[in-house]
Formats: structure tokens, C-alpha cells, sequence
């Protein structure tokens, strides 16, 4: 059974950085997408980044371009957001994601596409 457990959120000031973590296990494949979501209030959640294992070919957000980074240990399998330049818009609940590989395109910002979900993990950032 794949597990995933966000930490590292916490509240930071405008222009901070935070570094998200996210333990993910159980998985039987080595190929598969891990990704981080995002959802305040009364919104959708929104993809922020993904990244594909083993490969490691990354995609993000228009939003968080240039200021995130998704990476992921390959020795102990966690998965990171560096995030830089934080501003108050980028105040939400962050969650990891993950897919098991599938062939063919497909849209990685479609939440319905994932598998499994972390709980979740609060980031705000002050004014």
C-alpha cells in the first residue's frame, strides 16, 4: 500500500522560503509520478509541481514558475518543494500526490488522475 506523509509547513513572512517534505512508500513499480497540490477555501486544488521517477522530468505550475523546485532523494524516496519568494497567494493547504505509471499523455493537474493522497500539510505566508 503506497503511503504518503507531508511535513515541513509552518508560517513564514513575504519573500521567505520553505522546504515541504514528503515521505512516500509502498510502491511495487519503479516508475510512477509524484506530484504537490494545493487548495485553499472555496477553491479547486491546484497543481503546483510533479515530477516522473525514475526519469525525473518536472513540470510546474504557472503560478510557482521560477520560484518552486520539486525534487525528490532517490535513496530514501521523499519528496521535496523548495519554495522561494513566497507571497500570501501561496497560503493553502499542500498535499502530495501520486500516480503509478501509465503510458500515454494525460493532464497532471487533473486531480482525479492520482492514486493516492497525503493529508495534507497548512502553508501560510504573512504580509
Amino acid at each position: 500500500q503506497v503511503r504518503l506523509a507531508e511535513s515541513g509547513g509552518g508560517s513564514v513572512q513575504a519573500g521567505g522560503s520553505l522546504r515541504l517534505s514528503c515521505a512516500a512508500s509502498g510502491f511495487t513499480d519503479s516508475r510512477y509520478y509524484l506530484a504537490w497540490f494545493r487548495q485553499v477555501p472555496q477553491k479547486d486544488r491546484e497543481g503546483v509541481a510533479i515530477i516522473k521517477v525514475p526519469e525525473g522530468w518536472r513540470a510546474y505550475g504557472d503560478s510557482v514558475k521560477g520560484r518552486f523546485t520539486i525534487s525528490r532523494d532517490n535513496v530514501d524516496d521523499t519528496l521535496y518543494l523548495e519554495m522561494n519568494n513566497l507571497s500570501p497567494e501561496d497560503t493553502g493547504m499542500y498535499y502530495c500526490a501520486a500516480r503509478l505509471f501509465v503510458v500515454g499523455p494525460w493532464t497532471w493537474t487533473d486531480v482525479g488522475k492520482y492514486d493516492y493522497w497525503g493529508q495534507g500539510i497548512q502553508v501560510t505566508v504573512g504580509t
